[in-house]
């Protein structure tokens, strides 16, 4: 078993212990942001396209980057793109002999097309499309038999995104019905992400958080236990809407994202905040892989999860390991340590 298959079967048994919180590395953002995706090159600019785009990390830098943090072995999930599983889960292996469990983006809707220069995120409502098949997140290839082993993942997110717009929700439920059918019959498991709106959705920003509830939850109630997601990925949209979702209904595992960078008291506060309003789940993409020790960034959250440190300490230390290690940081210890208006959203 996986620590993830340990965790979950603690939360369903009422577990509310910090150890059993779940964090993932969200290391999917190539089927987002394209060539931005692994963060800005620091140094030197090799291919010289820098002096209006900037100068971005390779490839071959950004696989570095997780085997980096599937050796560290904090996290419960690192989610990948699907050549991405087929490069370190099935040619390397290697999570073959760790905990963590591999996972897939099994779905980019449009509202993840964040490429330079596109309008698809803000100015058009969010349409499903799926580029992965969930024969080649588990096998790397088309097969028939998939009650044999795999050397991928089983485990995939599906996101949704409801407008408010008749057409583009039915639209989206009827794909994420297909998708259902498709991972029963294919043994392969899912958790479901659900943004808010992408566009403006004609209701007051305050009933935007129990439109989305109310969503999950009826969209979820047609589902039986073999087709359910085995937990949810949110935006954080303050204590009252996620603990209204959480004590609905409490075999429902709750995650929150990340959303964009950030300060970094923004990144701990967010964690702490959302466990203690009943998250148990959190998954922090842009986050993790935008801070300047990434490695260093991941123990902390783990530590202030498990209470060991409050957001502010952490911060600070932080910032100590930072300078210990001769790393340059982005912005002053000050700075950090102030919260911003932190965008809750893939884009």
């Amino acid at each position: 078993m996986k620590r993830l298959d340990k965790k979950l079967a603690n939360l369903h048994n009422g577990s509310t212990a910090p150890g059993d919180f779940i964090i993932a590395d969200a290391k999917d953002g190539d089927m987002a942001f394209g060539i931005t995706a692994p963060g800005p090159q620091t140094g030197s600019c090799r291919h010289g396209y820098n002096e209006s785009e900037g100068c971005w990390k390779t490839l071959a830098q950004y696989r570095e980057q997780i085997r980096a943090v599937i050796t560290q072995d904090i996290v419960d999930i690192v989610l990948l793109s699907a050549s991405n599983v087929e490069k370190l889960a099935i040619m390397e292996r290697m999570f073959d002999q760790s905990e963590i469990t591999p996972a897939a983006r099994a779905n980019d809707t449009s509202d993840i097309w964040a490429v330079r220069g596109g309008k698809y995120p803000t100015e058009h409502p969010s349409r499903s499309f799926r580029s992965a098949t969930l024969d080649h997140i588990k096998y790397g290839r088309l097969t028939d038999d998939h009650s044999r082993p795999f050397t991928g993942a089983d485990l995939g997110l599906y996101s949704i995104t409801f407008t408010n717009n008749i057409d583009w929700d039915y639209k989206a439920l009827q794909d994420f019905h297909d998708f259902r059918i498709e991972a029963e019959r294919k043994r392969f498991r899912y958790f479901l992400e659900v943004f808010n709106p992408n566009v403006n959705p004609g209701i007051p920003d305050k009933k935007v958080a129990a439109f989305l509830n109310d969503h999950i939850i009826r969209t979820l109630a047609g589902v039986t236990e073999a087709g359910r997601p085995v937990f949810l990925k949110i935006p954080y949209n303050g204590p009252g809407p996620l603990e209204e979702l959480v004590s609905y209904d409490s075999n429902l595992v709750v995650g929150i994202l990340g959303g964009s960078a950030g300060t970094t008291l923004d990144a701990f506060q967010l964690i702490h905040d959302a466990r203690k309003h009943g998250a148990r789940v959190a998954l922090f993409g842009r986050k993790i892989n935008l801070s300047e020790c990434p490695l260093a960034f991941i123990e902390f959250l783990r530590r202030v999860v498990d209470s060991e440190i409050t957001p502010l300490d952490a911060v600070k230390a932080y910032h100590d390991v930072l300078r210990q290690t001769a790393i340059r940081p982005q912005r002053p210890l000050q700075q950090d340590l102030q919260l911003t208006s932190n965008k809750m959203s893939y884009r």
